[in-house]
């Protein structure tokens, strides 16, 4: 690691000391992201919205693929040309040897979610201002999202051993925070004028198992740390709560009543990655997926709106033709709402790297193309379906007359939208109904619904 008390001049702002941030990689590299602005606005940091106006930039990386790598380290060559003062941190900081190779100038290396670290070379290059500082943060912290809605991490770290995944040995094994501090959390986010939370980790549905699901009490009610107690205190909260990264543990079922009340959203992601048990061996995925099928079709039975979304990875090693076609079998069955597919990388320091039978490039072009055609036509049939409904739509943006939001089938960023025609006054965080009048591939447009 770079050691931060190397001859470097630290640089003493005269008044607010300003610090860029450059977040790349998941929700949860966000999440970190956030914590680590809420800590500097509370020490009297400003944030700067550009390179210049910096006393130095923190480049929070990731390194979960090598093209997620390799974009790092151009931001990471970017922040030193336009500023020179850099500190790195993320999960390509667990690796410091690769930057400090590459760029020896960075002021200092730390890996991800360590807090402390960060703050402390932030402090050793661009110290604080030494006057008496109280700074105005909310209780909710300073976060990088709208304002009605935010990411709620519940954990970090993983304990499986995916063969195509590198997050432990990056972020180590599962640690979940404790039940009353997430619920606590949420609370003051929604004090804060959220509206949607979205839960995240990196396996949600395995909250608690590293802490034996530790019971612990909020508001004079014991909730053990697992998910389903999880869901239950969410649920409580009136917001939409809207579950990430949910692998597909027996115990999943249980959280399905909820959605069915409506404390719950009726949006599932779930990693399923494949669907051919050979390669999902070879992947060393966790959790039974042999009866995943039929749960998904009770799934539907039980709560029919609900919306699942996946990822899959096709080309792995060892794939074949046979296999690829029952995860196009399986796709054509369980009618995937909204799926993403990644051409297998293969990630140096993956177990999967060391597989025989690696699939050709041109291979998995072709594959991919086949699958992202299928899902093009699943994702279709479904948006005309909801042509002529009237839907719940949460508002992300508005000029006025025109919005765009929403359904709780679609999560921000990375799933659909719909198109709000003739809504003076909304604002965004505001939920309100709309009959859906038109369909494209993706996206939904609706209407304000006729008075009867």
């Amino acid at each position: 690691m770079t050691d931060i008390q190397a001859p470097i001049r630290p640089h003493v702002a005269p008044i607010a000391p300003k610090v860029g941030i450059v977040s790349l990689g998941c929700p949860k590299a966000l999440v970190d992201s956030e914590r680590i602005i809420t800590r500097l606005r509370a020490e009297g940091y400003e944030i700067s919205p550009d390179y210049t106006g910096a006393d130095l930039v923190l480049v929070n990386t990731c390194g979960f693929l090598d093209s997620a790598r390799d974009e790092s380290l151009e931001a990471i060559g970017e922040a030193l040309t336009e500023n020179g003062r850099v500190i790195v941190t993320g999960c390509l900081g667990a690796e410091p040897e690769v930057i400090e190779e590459r760029y020896p100038k960075v002021l200092a290396v730390t890996g991800p979610h360590q807090y402390e670290q960060v703050m402390d070379a932030v402090h050793t290059h661009c110290p604080p201002r030494t006057d008496k500082f109280e700074a105005l943060v909310p209780e909710s912290g300073v976060r990088l999202t709208p304002r009605h809605y935010a990411y709620l991490k519940i954990s970090e770290g993983c304990s499986n051993r995916c063969s195509f995944c590198i997050i432990p040995s990056l972020r180590g094994d599962l640690a979940s925070r404790p039940i009353d501090q997430v619920l606590r959390e949420a609370e003051q986010l929604k004090n804060a004028g959220v509206r949607e939370l979205l839960v995240i980790s990196q396996d949600t549905s395995a909250y608690g198992l590293d802490v034996k699901y530790a019971p612990r009490t909020w508001k004079d009610k014991e909730y053990e740390t697992r998910f389903l107690d999880l869901c239950e205190g969410l649920g409580e909260m009136g917001m939409w709560t809207r579950l990430h990264y949910v692998y597909p543990y027996p115990h999943v079922d249980k959280v399905i009543p909820l959605m069915a009340e409506g404390k719950i959203l009726p949006y599932l992601d779930i990693p399923f990655q494949h669907a051919s048990p050979a390669v999902l061996k070879n992947m060393k995925r966790p959790a039974k997926q042999d009866q995943v099928l039929e749960r998904i079709l009770q799934w539907r039975k039980d709560v029919p709106d609900i919306a699942i979304r996946s990822t899959f990875i096709v080309g792995f090693p060892g794939e074949t033709e046979d296999d690829f076609q029952q995860l196009m079998d399986f796709m054509t069955e369980a009618r995937i709402d909204r799926a993403g597919c990644f051409k297998y990388e293969d990630v140096k320091g993956a177990v999967s790297h060391d597989l025989p039978d690696h699939v050709p490039e041109e291979v998995k072009e072709e594959r991919w193309h086949r699958f992202m055609q299928l899902q093009q036509e699943i994702s279709h049939e479904r948006s005309e379906a909801q042509i002529g409904r009237i839907l719940d739509v949460i508002v992300d943006d508005s000029n006025g007359k025109e919005a765009v939001g929403r359904t709780m089938a679609d999560a921000p960023e990375i799933d659909g939208l719909v198109n709000l025609e003739d809504y003076p006054d909304l604002k965004p965080g505001d939920i309100v109904k709309a009959v859906i009048t038109d369909a494209d591939f993706y996206d939904l447009w609706g209407r304000p619904p006729k008075a009867d």
